[in-house]
């Protein structure tokens, strides 16, 4: 076990309550990995906390919820930040690296209403809200027949607004409705076949310094390889579809702000087994969805997260994000 630092760590994290969970997770992981460390929390507002109206696409997509944190990393305010990995851009900043990814948690997407049991119970003309447009792309092509209003805010935010009577229904993801102690509300997990989750969506990441060799050491115990190999195809895959989209700028996006999705599993979950992804890329009213999927090594993901991409741009995929810049 690596000597405990004498000073202590500080984690840079969201002020919401969601993310306040997932900070807390990894400092009480850290706090059984190493008894007698003290662990403590920098909450901040981020820029996409203070813009609430508009689509984050527009805003200038879910970077805006990691750069001050990463700004406190780079400062030397915290040591660590802990992100959903789906809210991470593809290129991390330099002097940056995301040193663990925790076991992953449900990474699937739930239907919540208080009226209706199931997606598919939601009469012709309901509103449906979602923050995603990969989520919106995919219900659009399974239920053309609704309305599909954009929907920000964190989780209780947007829970309130549903309740309020702004739409029939709401999807958000499972994880966090999980972590935050709401899991009654989810009325339907939506499967991977009618909704592909983000890259990384219910994953946890880790990021610090590069090369801080006390701060890598200490937390090397939260790392879940057969997770972070899931990960790493999916966020290739995303990477390389946004790099092949002829000028698409992907610096600040990611699968929740661009119609795509990818999503990875690996026979028996060890890491032993052959890694399975699949991705989509989809027209934002859902008229057409492009799909791929490939298996490969888990020892390196890279190469199969590139491979499903460029099966996709050679569908056309590159055309539809290319349009959407």
């Amino acid at each position: 076990m690596p000597a405990v630092t004498a000073r202590p760590l500080t984690i840079a994290t969201r002020n919401s309550p969601l993310a306040l969970w997932q900070a807390g997770h990894v400092q009480r992981e850290l706090a059984r990995l190493q008894p007698g460390l003290t662990v403590e929390l920098l909450p901040m507002t981020t820029e996409g906390d203070r813009l609430q109206q508009g689509s984050l696409a527009k805003l200038g997509g879910k970077g805006l919820f990691v750069k001050e944190l990463e700004t406190a990393l780079l400062d030397g305010r915290a040591d660590l930040a802990v992100h959903s990995m789906k809210d991470v851009p593809m290129a991390l900043p330099q002097g940056l690296e995301m040193a663990a990814v925790c076991e992953r948690g449900d990474p699937y997407d739930a239907f919540v209403s208080p009226g209706y049991a199931a997606l598919a119970d939601l009469p012709a003309g309901a509103r449906l809200g979602t923050s995603s447009l990969r989520r919106g792309c995919q219900l659009a092509a399974l239920r053309p027949d609704l309305r599909m209003l954009p929907l920000r805010g964190n989780v209780g935010t947007r829970l309130g607004k549903l309740e309020a009577g702004e739409c029939e229904a709401a999807v958000l993801a499972a994880a966090g409705l999980q972590r935050l102690g709401l899991a009654g509300r989810i009325r339907q997990r939506l499967s991977a076949g009618d909704c592909l989750p983000a890259a990384g969506q219910g994953a946890l990441g880790v990021e610090c310094r590069s090369g801080d060799e006390a701060v890598l050491e200490l937390i090397g115990g939260l790392h879940h390889p057969a997770s972070a190999a899931r990960v790493q195809a999916e966020r290739a895959a995303v990477a390389a579809l946004l790099d092949g989209s002829h000028g698409a700028d992907g610096s600040g996006a990611h699968g929740c702000q661009v119609p795509v999705a990818a999503y990875a599993e690996i026979d028996g979950g060890t890491g032993d087994g052959r890694l399975h992804l699949r991705a989509l890329v989809g027209e934002v009213d859902g008229s057409v969805i492009l799909r791929a999927g490939q298996d490969g090594d888990p020892g390196d993901p890279q190469r199969l997260g590139a491979a499903v991409a460029e099966e996709l741009l050679a569908q056309g995929a590159a055309d539809i994000l290319a349009r959407l810049k």
